[in-house]
């Protein structure tokens, strides 16, 4: 079955760095758009950037854009999520998201906390 593995989370300062992994399995990885979702305390789960089979289109969220980058490695079967000049209000759980079918799969999701 469809298991996507988020990874990399953790504790940054505001105006720091760090790369989140979505390692996917169950399913052709490399035919399917790609999606990364957070869902901060208290606030409904947003979109955050989503990236094409290929990796060539990629689209962000107006919050994100121009700080974060999402990529992908057809071999690795493996998403990514570049995020830097990390902000205080960038704090959630991280998500990766595939959708087969009209039906959307989940990981178990990363928590990302910016805080001095």
């Amino acid at each position: 079955q469809v298991q996507l593995v988020e990874s990399g989370g953790g504790l940054v300062q505001p105006g720091g760095s760090v790369r989140l992994s979505c390692l996917a399995s169950g399913f052709a990885f490399r035919l399917y758009p790609m999606s990364w979702y957070r869902q901060a305390p208290g606030k409904e789960r947003e979109v955050v950037a989503t990236i094409s089979s290929g990796g060539i289109t990629t689209n962000y969220a107006d919050s994100v854009k121009d700080r974060f980058i999402i990529s992908r490695d057809n071999v690795k079967n493996t998403m990514y999520l570049q995020m830097n000049r990390l902000k205080p209000e960038d704090t959630a759980v991280y998500y990766c998201q595939v959708v087969r079918g009209g039906s959307g799969s989940w990981g178990q999701g990363t928590q990302v906390t910016v805080s001095s």
